[in-house]
């Protein structure tokens, strides 16, 4: 662990947390971050292409938000039910959180309401596991995918209109990118791209390498342990292709950048550096992570980091941190607050090169 101590805490205006993206979202704002100079300067994202370089990699993590938010009734009882679907099991159970007033138990049924409130499906509580999660069954032959169309509503944090979804947060809240459905939580940075700018990013001769990390529940739990290498890590499922492993090192023996796009990028390229000897190149690597990157930290296989602005006491900001430098990036949040920058899922961003 570095002397000085780490950035944990800011004061945040509660005006400054974003309820609404912008209307082009290319329009957000882009701090850039420059570690060799120490300097830091204010665009747009719109401006990236002008920040890449031919040759780079743009690493995009496609994987997509299913609507996981999910209300309904205790049928027993009659008492509201709110929970948020986590995964589903080869057997066709779901792993689940929930909350309601009262003691739950097994063998408990719940009637889910589908998105204009009306009783819709039968969801039967199996077995209560640990991390407060519960095993489930829904009452119903349809694939997953058609089950949560019809009773799941996009899972925003809390912080975004107290977690109320509207309409139009079914397409915001969606990368263009997206693909590979299984996250609770979109990976914010990749928010900001539209079709056009990735056209033009491609067209000044940066590729692309997708990813995958399904963003999971805990990405957004506080570090409370008294020491930061006590926190007990989340674990997210990731994957990185033999395609794109190979696009990435021809890209670095090219001298080219890797610029990873958000957090859960990060996390997939470090895991699967962290699997082979330091220095060797990357090979496709697939499965569940819970890497923990705070400082100090020596990355392997990322040269450059577009995120937006993270919580307080978080693992995203550390991570951050990491990559930027404690006190670089202690002095970027400063300035972001000072110039009014939108934070948060629906916020502006900041690239760190």
């Amino acid at each position: 662990m570095p002397e000085d101590p780490l950035f944990f805490d800011y004061d945040l205006p509660r005006e400054l947390i974003a309820q609404q993206p912008l209307r082009n979202r290319a329009d957000a704002r882009l701090m850039v971050v420059n570690r060799s100079r120490q300097e830091i300067s204010h665009w747009h994202v719109r401006d990236l292409p002008e920040f890449l370089r031919r040759g780079d990699r743009l690493v995009l993590n496609e994987t997509k938000v299913i609507p996981a938010q999910l209300f309904g009734r205790r049928k027993q009882t009659g008492g509201q039910w709110q929970g948020l679907f986590l995964r589903g099991e080869e057997d066709g159970h779901w792993r689940i959180v929930c909350k309601t007033r009262g003691r739950l138990a097994p063998g408990d049924a719940i009637v889910l309401f589908d998105r204009d409130g009306r009783d819709s499906i039968t969801l039967w509580l199996l077995e209560r596991l640990e991390g407060g999660q519960w095993l489930a069954h829904p009452e119903s032959e349809d694939p997953l995918e058609a089950i949560l169309e019809q009773v799941g509503r996009v899972p925003l944090p809390h912080y975004i209109r107290g977690g109320r979804m509207v309409d139009a947060d079914v397409g915001s809240y969606q990368t263009v990118f997206a693909k590979q459905p299984g996250a609770v939580a979109a990976p914010t940075a990749g928010l900001h791209f539209t079709k056009d700018l990735l056209k033009q990013i491609r067209e000044s001769g940066v590729d692309f390498a997708p990813v995958t990390l399904h963003v999971g529940l805990g990405t957004f739990r506080p570090i409370t342990a008294e020491r930061v290498e006590d926190h007990d890590m989340h674990s997210e499922w990731g994957d990185l292709s033999a395609e794109s492993a190979e696009s990435l090192n021809t890209c670095r023996d090219n001298e080219g950048r890797i610029v990873a796009v958000g957090t859960t990028a990060v996390r997939v390229l470090e895991s699967a550096a962290q699997s082979k000897e330091a220095g060797q190149p990357l090979s496709a690597w697939q499965g569940d992570t819970n890497l923990f990157i705070y400082p100090p930290y020596e990355f392997r296989a990322v040269d450059a980091l577009m995120t937006n602005f993270h919580f307080p006491r978080t693992t995203l900001l550390l991570l951050v941190q990491a990559f930027g430098g404690t006190e670089l990036i202690r002095h970027a949040y400063e300035q972001a607050v000072k110039e009014e920058y939108r934070f948060y899922s629906y916020g502006d961003a900041m690239l760190i090169v």
